[in-house]
């Protein structure tokens, strides 16, 4: 395992997540549940919007059929999936709008020589299209939400991508936008990250925060580093 450097403050690897932090694709989602929820005959309300954003494509289809009041032997699960899977990688097909400040936050690590790994809850299938908007070559590895046991908010996806750095979990700083992603990086023991997109992530210890990734800076990243830790 290494360890962040003691010299610099700076940490051992950067687990970035993809769908909110990085690129705006949150609006794509929610065409994709919007017309998921209308294919089980309900409209999209906004309560049930906000408990699908982040989650895992069980979670998601889950809260959908619960709203849907679905029959537990009605729920096809594998072919919604696979629906939802057709209809997203359509959508975002299309142009993938950055995160304000995201480019030059990658830029700035990258530079700096951190290990940088992606991890996302979105199935590797949808997944290769917006990897390839950031740059697939950024990336020491990138880990999705159907490549581990369970996605986020468990810890697996964070612990994986972990090891895949070859450092620490508590070495790791994690980057996130949502309840979701924080809670599996804190579940991980990694120190987080927030920038928060479109729903608030309520403070803990580990967990730090800040309004968007303009105008990042090294010295910021140790500093952000350091109080997540502590």
């Amino acid at each position: 395992m290494t360890t962040a450097t003691t010299t610099t403050g700076l940490p051992a690897a950067v687990l970035w997540d993809m769908d909110g932090t990085l690129l705006d694709t949150e609006p794509i989602w929610d065409v994709g549940m919007i017309e998921l929820a209308r294919r089980h005959g309900i409209e999209m309300t906004e309560e049930l919007r906000l408990a699908t954003l982040g989650n895992n494509a069980t979670d998601a289809l889950t809260k959908v059929f619960d709203a849907a009041a679905v029959p537990e032997s009605e729920r096809d699960f594998a072919g919604e999936e696979a629906w939802m899977v057709q209809l997203v990688v359509q959508l975002f097909a299309r142009e993938l709008p950055w995160r304000p400040g995201a480019r030059e936050a990658l830029d700035l690590v990258a530079a700096a020589g951190i290990p940088m790994l992606l991890v996302t809850n979105t199935q590797r299938e949808i997944a290769e299209i917006p990897i390839a908007t950031l740059g697939a070559q950024r990336f020491t590895a990138t880990v999705c939400g159907d490549e581990v046991p369970v996605g986020k908010p468990a810890p697996d996806i964070y612990l994986r991508a972990a090891e895949l750095a070859g450092a620490a979990p508590r070495d790791c700083l994690a980057i996130e936008d949502s309840p979701t992603g924080a809670a599996a990086a804190l579940a991980a023991e990694i120190p987080n990250l927030v920038v928060p997109s479109q729903v608030p992530v309520t403070p803990a210890a580990g967990r730090v925060f800040r309004e968007t990734l303009t105008g990042l800076t090294l010295d910021g990243i140790v500093d952000l580093f350091a109080a997540a830790r502590a």
